[in-house]
């Protein structure tokens, strides 16, 4: 008999005098290994409470920190444990995370060929037992394995897209700003700029929605680049000079990509000024080690153009 109750869909940690708190809500993606240990003590708590599946879930987000960490040895031995105690459970959260984080161990170790079947099978997993948010998740996951096939991807984003649009669960339709984003940069880099700029309107529209400012402002200046894109500099030049002060007014920092394309659309309309905006983006975006590296061209014409 499997010790799993498949019917819990959304676990939460339950402590003492404490409300409950998602085990989403435990991740800070930029510190895996930090968020690694605070899922091994949620998993202990929820297994002193008795809470299997929240336990046996929070082991397969610790994996997931592990994998993220490069320790992808620990990670699926961690999920090895999980399988164990799963038996012929199939369709459970705990189950389909399984897949999805033994597709990403194998992902972030470079091998998307071997991640890309544990993706599908997570994928049909999910839509078996109901678990939208995760679908779309193994489905999102596919498209970034197919990333050497653009189509196939783009197919697969828009999969996800469809079933996040006509899901009732909250968790599947939170990723309707990342997909449209993914989308919308397909159809970009595809050179289907009017196809993008009606994807990323779509994603400005849900960013209002949600309320949440960072997202937004990321989206407004994907419709004001592809505006860019399109010769229209003059309505892109004017986005970007909102986006700036909205920067200000919500107290969040610009990024160098702000000052990089005020530079851009000053520099397409024969305007004076455009040198010590590309200056202010060399100055940001140079100090970004990962981003200087792959895009080292870049780097260096925002340099050349902030002395010109």
């Amino acid at each position: 008999m499997n010790e799993l109750d498949s019917s819990t869909r959304s676990p939460t940690l339950r402590a003492p005098s404490t409300p409950d708190v998602r085990l989403d809500d435990l991740w800070d993606f930029a510190k895996p290994v930090d968020s690694a240990l605070r899922f091994a003590n949620a998993a202990q708590d929820a297994g002193l409470a008795g809470d299997i599946n929240c336990e046996l879930e929070a082991l397969t987000q610790q994996a997931r920190g592990l994998g993220l960490a490069g320790e992808y040895d620990w990670a699926n031995s961690i999920l090895d444990t999980v399988e164990r105690r799963l038996g012929s459970a199939r369709n459970c959260r705990p189950a389909v995370r399984v897949k999805l984080e033994r597709g990403r161990a194998l992902n972030s170790a470079k091998q998307p060929t071997l991640a890309k079947p544990l993706f599908v099978e997570a994928w049909e997993m999910a839509r078996a037992g109901g678990e939208d948010g995760l679908a779309v998740d193994a489905a999102h996951m596919v498209a970034i394995t197919s990333v050497a096939e653009p189509d196939v991807a783009l197919a697969w984003n828009l999969s996800a897209l469809e079933f996040a649009e006509h899901s009732q669960q909250v968790d599947a339709r939170r990723w309707l700003g990342s997909l449209y984003n993914n989308i919308g940069w397909t159809y970009f880099e595809k050179g289907n700029y009017q196809q993008a700029l009606d994807v990323f309107e779509r994603a400005v529209a849900f960013r209002q929605q949600e309320g949440a400012s960072k997202p937004l402002l990321v989206a407004k200046w994907c419709v004001a680049r592809t505006l860019r894109a399109l010769n229209r500099a003059t309505e892109a030049l004017n986005v970007q000079r909102l986006i700036l002060r909205e920067h200000d007014a919500a107290g969040i920092a610009p990024s160098g990509f702000v000052y990089e394309e005020l530079g851009e659309c000053t520099l397409a309309l024969g305007s004076p000024g455009h040198q010590a905006l590309f200056r202010r983006a060399h100055a940001i975006l140079s100090q970004d080690k990962a981003f200087a590296e792959r895009e080292s061209g870049r780097v260096e014409r925002l340099r050349q153009l902030g002395q010109s």
